[in-house]
């Protein structure tokens, strides 16, 4: 829960310089944040006409006193489909309801609670916009609720709404007429605002007899003698939490829209994007097996791979995405370090909203024992779960050292494990000869194989990323990069 703390422990001299006032404004899409802000700023010091996706701040002088003024991206509105049938019904109530529902915030936005942390040590007051020309209905009260509660308990007190685009208003028609015949969800917001409310006309604010702005800062100096000169004190930690648990449960949205957005891909025919996660014991050759399928030297191969690495090549027609992984413990799961499965995890959260296909390596020069078929499948489970193996094909590496011998043929001689093995991926295999990048015309085939395999899967097109990945993908160490800070090393050609 947030604390409140008197103006007087700013620090600043009495008696001097007025003590400064810091404004936090907030509100939902179209509201008029930016350009109200202006308007108090008495400059274009913010661009009305992009969207905002970071907070920013701004200070003039208000009568002597400083002002700083904080502009905050807008809130999510949650969609519901009466509210959207509502809103149609309500197009003509002003300009700005003609204008398409906002899309969710992405991930490259951050949340309108942390503005707070831009006017240490806390506001003076809270300005909850809203625009008279969009109705005001339960879903935009719910969310106007949560972004409050979200900064921390006892937020109303310093809370007051502004409502914007009043020239729009009907001619004779007042505020107060207006919060009355809106209905029950604004008549709440501004009694939870202990009634303190203001009415801007963003269009006056270049004339002389514009006295908005004073008579604002006359309400604000009245609800701040009304909390006995207290404004209230952000507590950081809470914030950072809230946004990351908003950045979360974004991450998560956008999975699920493209894990929609795959099944239908998938109806017309094969994914335009193959995404693979390379694995396998330590030294099987995992990074030249990627450079083969890629056609160019993208991974370091002939040393020990310690952290995820993702590439990109268009192959045959399809963008094909590869995450090499460090090397596992051929002996048992306890004998692989926690942060390489954790690396393992991490990589197959590099390639959102999750691998196609799980290309196990396996050099033909190798035997596989019983102990080390049985390490393998451990590692697998384990870590991606029991579906794993509907997504898991075998990869053999090192074709070359075949010759003429048919890989059927050398499945025969593996013995027992190796087929069980391959029982276990569904007889999906596949022989690479990684030596030559770019010349192997099995790369090809391999790709064929994939996509032959996400038909049989149908619905289950690829292995989606699950959250104790991300968790532990968040948790592993702070030299790691995240998935979106990786995308810097993909390399379309």
């Amino acid at each position: 829960m947030a604390a409140v703390s008197s103006a007087s422990d700013t620090g600043e001299p009495r008696g001097r310089h007025p003590p400064e006032r810091r404004l936090l404004i907030m509100g939902g899409p179209q509201s008029g944040k930016t350009s109200t802000a202006n308007t108090i700023l008495g400059d274009e010091v913010f661009d009305p006409g992009t969207e905002t996706t970071h907070s920013n701040v701004g200070q003039t002088e208000i009568y002597g006193r400083r002002v700083t003024v904080v502009d905050t991206p807008p809130w999510a509105i949650p969609s519901d489909p009466e509210d959207n049938s509502e809103s149609g019904s309500n197009d003509n109530t002003g300009a700005e309801s003609d204008s398409p529902p906002q899309p969710p915030p992405s991930l490259d936005s951050e949340g309108p609670c942390m503005g707070a942390i831009l006017c240490p040590p806390g506001p003076h007051a809270i300005l909850l916009m809203v625009s008279v020309t969009q109705p005001f209905t339960e879903i935009q009260r719910r969310a106007a609720e949560e972004q409050l509660g979200a900064l921390g308990g006892g937020t109303w007190r310093y809370s007051m709404v502004v409502f914007t685009g009043v020239d729009k208003l009907p001619k004779g028609v007042f505020i107060e007429e207006h919060i009355a015949n809106t209905g029950e969800a604004l008549q709440w917001l501004v009694e939870r605002c202990g009634s303190r409310y203001h009415a801007f006309d963003n269009t006056q604010k270049d004339t002389d007899e514009n006295t908005q702005v004073p008579e604002l800062m006359e309400k604000v100096e009245e609800m701040i003698t009304d909390n006995q000169g207290w404004y209230f004190e952000v507590n950081e930690l809470i914030l950072l939490e809230e946004e990351q648990a908003r950045r979360a449960l974004e991450e998560e949205r956008m999975r699920m829209e493209e894990h929609a957005r795959q099944r239908e891909q998938m109806i017309g025919g094969p994914p335009r994007e193959l995404r693979l996660l390379l694995l396998g014991w330590k030294g099987v050759g995992k990074s030249s097996v990627g450079n083969s399928i890629l056609g160019r030297r993208y991974f370091e191969s002939g040393q020990e791979t310690e952290l995820c690495l993702r590439r990109q090549a268009l192959v045959s027609g399809r963008r094909v995405t590869i995450v090499d992984t460090p090397g596992w413990d051929w002996f048992s799961v306890r004998r692989t370090p926690k942060r390489i499965r954790q690396e393992s995890q991490r990589g197959a959260a590099l390639l959102r909203p999750g691998p196609h296909t799980l290309l196990l390596v396996l050099p033909v020069v190798s035997s596989l024992t019983a102990r080390k078929r049985r390490t393998l499948l451990a590692h697998i489970e384990t870590l991606f779960g029991d579906s794993a193996c509907l997504h898991t094909m075998v990869l053999f590496s090192c074709g070359d050292w075949l010759g003429r011998t048919p890989i059927e043929e050398h499945i025969l001689r593996g013995g027992r494990e190796l087929q069980r093995l391959l029982e276990y991926c569904g007889n999906y295999y596949h022989v690479l000869d990684s030596k030559t990048p770019g010349k192997d015309r099995s790369v090809s085939v391999l790709l064929d194989k994939i996509e032959e395999m996400i038909r049989e899967n149908g619905d289950k097109a690829f292995l989606p990323i699950q959250t104790e990945w991300l968790s532990e993908e968040s948790s592993y160490s702070s030299d790691n990069t995240e998935p979106e800070d990786d995308c810097r090393g993909c390399q379309l050609q």
